[in-house]
């Protein structure tokens, strides 16, 4: 399966950047400022307007939802992840 990695948060540009340096992070990590991608993906939280829900989601080369995590557990997300990219 061919896969980009994107991240997403409601911070600011610098912001991200030095979170995604300090973790070296991989892949690119969007600024969702006016929340819209977490509204449109369902992460946003109108109980917690602040800080989205940790969501994510394998989008295909048409634009279509083929996977989601409508909650992502931290300790166990990148070993499903694995699983689903490897077809185990």
């Amino acid at each position: 399966m061919d896969a980009v990695i994107l991240g997403a948060s409601y911070d600011s540009a610098d912001d991200n950047k030095k979170f995604a340096e300090k973790f070296t992070f991989p892949f690119v990590l969007l600024c969702d400022g006016d929340k819209s991608l977490a509204k449109a993906y369902g992460a946003f939280d109108a109980g917690s307007p602040d800080y989205p829900r940790r969501a994510a989601f394998v989008i295909g080369k048409d634009g279509k939802v083929l996977h989601a995590w409508e909650k992502v557990k931290a300790a166990e997300f990148p070993g499903e992840v694995l699983a689903l990219l490897s077809g185990s």
